[in-house]
């Protein structure tokens, strides 16, 4: 089991990241980032709405954003309820967390939630869509395109262990053209954090380029929720709001 450092650093360009699974102390945890090379992409920062207890991305600069396409660059990251915690890097963020009911199994959510969706247009990336949700359990899930264009739907469920996560990326982290999506299960991590702010913070920070090369980074997120049901939510943005 490697470190959020240890694992990203093997990633030059992950694109987006979702993590699933609880802090040391046993608390549910889900965690967001968003890495961007193009200029609309790096025109974003993540907002935290404490009284819907969500977090949202918004430009940083309407005349570069609309450079790119304002349906896959703007929307509800993480959402948090009395069912669970929901993810993604996508608007399928409101279907997966509609999905959430007391006492659903977390592959479910997602299978449901999910159901209408596909990869994002975006050629020749067609970059996967990445959610995730936790539940009774922790689950994953990501949607990429199949190589005659149809779509691939893998779906991961996991127990909640404290101090341990899941995650899945949208590339593989290479950086090339096109970039080549995320392949196989999701990489176990360590998440030796004590709440929102320290594991939203080591995301950031694990992202972080190595000397000579291009800082990709945009923002990263955390929600925590603890075993009372109160939810914490933190944000780390580059970018000055």
């Amino acid at each position: 089991m490697n470190s959020l450092f240890e694992t990203l650093q093997a990633m030059p360009y992950p694109g987006r990241v979702v993590i699933a699974g609880a802090l040391f102390g046993g608390q549910q945890c889900v965690l967001y980032a968003i890495t961007g090379r193009s200029p609309s992409s790096q025109a974003r920062r993540l907002e935290i709405d404490a009284m819907e207890q969500k977090i949202f991305v918004r430009p940083t600069d309407e005349e570069t954003l609309r450079t790119g396409n304002p349906d896959l660059l703007v929307y509800e990251a993480i959402m948090c309820g009395s069912a669970g915690l929901a993810v993604s890097n996508g608007k399928q963020t409101t279907d997966v967390f509609a999905a959430l009911r007391a006492g659903a199994h977390a592959a479910q959510v997602l299978h449901t939630g999910l159901v209408g969706w596909e990869y994002e247009p975006d050629e020749p990336n067609w970059t996967p869509r990445i959610s995730g949700c936790i539940a009774d359990r922790g689950a994953l899930s990501i949607l990429k395109r199949a190589d005659n264009g149809g779509v691939i739907r893998n779906t991961f469920e996991f127990p909640l262990i404290a101090g341990q996560g899941r995650m899945v990326a949208t590339y593989t982290g290479v950086n090339a053209n096109p970039l080549p999506s995320f392949a196989g299960e999701p990489r176990v991590l360590a998440l030796p954090f004590a709440g929102a702010q320290e594991a939203a913070e080591a995301l950031f920070q694990a992202l972080a380029p190595a000397a000579g090369s291009s800082d990709y980074r945009v923002a990263a997120a955390a929600a925590v929720k603890s075993h009372s049901g109160a939810v914490s939510l933190y944000v780390k943005n580059r970018h000055a709001e």
